[in-house]
């Protein structure tokens, strides 16, 4: 039944999109709200099972190039598994150290890590676009994010 690679991870696809669906009919509604917070998550999630379907019915069969591209060096694993515990380390300091701290850190050492060695425009970049995130949600769009430690 499941010929190629494309079938396979359809079908994971399509399970993991049904498990988050489940998820997201479960969030909780808000009664005073013109869209509510499981607009998105239902979104996503239709379009993920949908898009997985597709895949499953692709008919593009899969050549040998195309196999030797899908396996990935060992040095390119480990700055993979790098970036996965630099993003995992993020979300657990998120609420702890709050948004601004929390996302300044990560864009500043995940670029450096990555090779990005102007120091200064790395720097303000880390500093300036999560500040202006957090004016935009906290005072524009009145969406409070984790402020932390951090007075304001």
């Amino acid at each position: 039944m499941l010929k190629t690679m494309n079938q396979k991870i359809s079908v994971f696809l399509i399970l993991f999109g049904i498990g988050y669906l489940y998820l997201s009919y479960n969030l909780k509604e808000y009664p005073y709200v013109p869209v509510d917070s499981d607009l998105v998550p239902k979104a996503l999630g239709y379009l993920l099972v949908g898009l997985a379907v597709l895949l499953f019915f692709d008919k593009s069969s899969e050549t040998e190039e195309q196999k030797k591209k899908r396996s990935v060096p060992k040095k390119e694993l480990m700055v993979i598994l790098a970036v996965g515990g630099m993003i995992f380390l993020y979300i657990f300091l998120f609420e702890i150290v709050g948004f601004l701290i929390a996302t300044a850190l990560f864009i500043f050492f995940c670029s450096w890590f990555l090779g990005y060695n102007r120091w200064v425009s790395n720097l303000l970049v880390s500093l300036i676009f999560p500040s202006v995130l957090y004016y935009l949600f906290n005072y524009l769009l009145q969406i409070r994010l984790p402020q932390g430690i951090l007075p304001f």
